[in-house]
């Protein structure tokens, strides 16, 4: 993904145009939306009606332009509370219909002022429906945004578009994460320590564990097992995170080693994909992916289903009608989409560890899935006494 920003606009763009090329040729046209300039990245689009501050600072985002489902964003601003990290980690933003107005208590400035000031190019009132049907069918693909006076023409911005790179086989996590590793300490009395490494991690993934008496060690995406070990953990965390999980040989390598000492094990999204790597299970890109808060997923342990948040475009390749044998012991399908039977969680049956391809933090909603950070002090719980 690359952006360059052509200075400052009127606020509301309501002139400045702009034009979407999708890397098979199709062109929406519109009106600038945040900064002015132009972007690429990969075309995904998000179901979510609600939360599009914690999407936009989601680092699992990066390299990606979001197009919102929902014709309505902007309605309550932006606040200097809500963000999933410190930036917004989206390379592009697609709305039809923008708020004029922020109307919300907690609002501090729009979402327009938000993106120009951190340099996001968007486009504004285009057929949003059309475009999300297009990229069902035909799947997610490179993409650019362009916006100004001086637009290229569209043979050029097609030509600039397929020479960006794609998802697949990027490698990004690294791009995301910390660089030095800081703690978020246990709120009320210290129960357990856990050594989460950062593969793009959300803001509220520490806190959900610091609620339940954990201090949390966040480490880079490069860090070794020793690195991990050193903590001197009572359990290990993987993230989420951005890119294509073939290419996270370290953090599975890291990972083998945490499952061949049997310390209880957790990851969420990307942590899903690195576990299903290290069983010895394959990955592959979904044709346009899971990204919104309404997906209905099964915890095939209990039976129940539940309404969970989703940002993926990659999945694991495991079968779902049979207990498979792994280096590491048996392990299973925990979780399963109901859409389309992506597997959605792995678990092994001979030692603490487990993971779900969702988000159970849940930020900025739905929390039916928040079960699972207990599932995992129950490991731990377990494995002291």
């Amino acid at each position: 993904m690359t952006t360059s920003i052509q200075g400052a606009a009127s606020p509301r763009h309501k002139a400045v145009p702009a034009v979407l090329v999708l890397e098979d040729g199709r062109i929406f046209r519109g009106r600038a939306y945040g900064a002015v300039g132009e972007t690429f990245g990969e075309a995904v689009f998000s179901t979510g009606m609600t939360g599009y501050q914690e999407t936009l600072t989601d680092p699992s985002y990066h390299r990606q332009v979001v197009v919102m489902t929902a014709p309505h964003v902007g309605n309550t601003g932006v606040n200097d509370e809500d963000p999933e990290s410190a930036r917004i980690w989206v390379s592009g933003y697609v709305v039809r219909d923008p708020a004029r107005v922020s109307s919300n208590w907690r609002a501090q400035r729009s979402l327009d002022e938000e993106l120009r000031h951190q340099g996001v190019v968007g486009i504004q009132g285009i057929d949003t429906r059309a475009l999300t049907r297009h990229l069902r069918e035909s799947g997610a693909m490179r993409v650019g945004i362009f916006s100004g006076s001086a637009l290229p023409d569209e043979g050029t911005m097609l030509a600039e578009v397929r020479q960006q790179p794609e998802m697949k086989g990027a490698n990004l996590s690294a791009e995301v994460a910390t660089k030095e590793t800081y703690v978020v300490p246990a709120i009320g009395e210290k129960k357990f320590t856990v050594a989460a490494v950062d593969l793009g991690i959300k803001g509220m993934t520490p806190h959900r564990m610091a609620e339940r008496g954990i201090e949390v060690h966040v480490l880079p995406a490069t860090a070794t097992a020793e690195d991990v070990f050193a903590v001197e953990p009572d359990g290990v965390f993987f993230s989420n995170g951005p890119g294509d999980p073939a290419t996270a040989d370290g953090p599975v390598a890291v990972m083998q080693e945490v499952l061949r000492r049997k310390t209880p094990l957790f990851g969420i999204c990307f942590g899903n994909q690195i576990l299903g790597r290290a069983l010895g299970f394959g990955t592959y890109k979904l044709k346009y992916g899971h990204r919104g808060i309404n997906q209905p997923v099964q915890d095939r342990t209990t039976g129940k289903v539940e309404v969970t948040a989703h940002n993926h475009g990659f999945a694991v390749d495991a079968p779902l009608d049979k207990v498979s044998d792994t280096p590491f012991g048996r392990a299973e399908v925990s979780h399963v989409c109901l859409n389309d039977n992506v597997v959605e969680g792995l678990q092994l049956l001979d030692q603490p560890a487990f993971s779900v391809q969702y988000h159970p933090e849940a930020a900025a909603g739905p929390h039916d899935a928040a079960y699972l950070f207990d599932r995992f002090v129950s490991l731990m719980e377990a494995e002291r006494a």
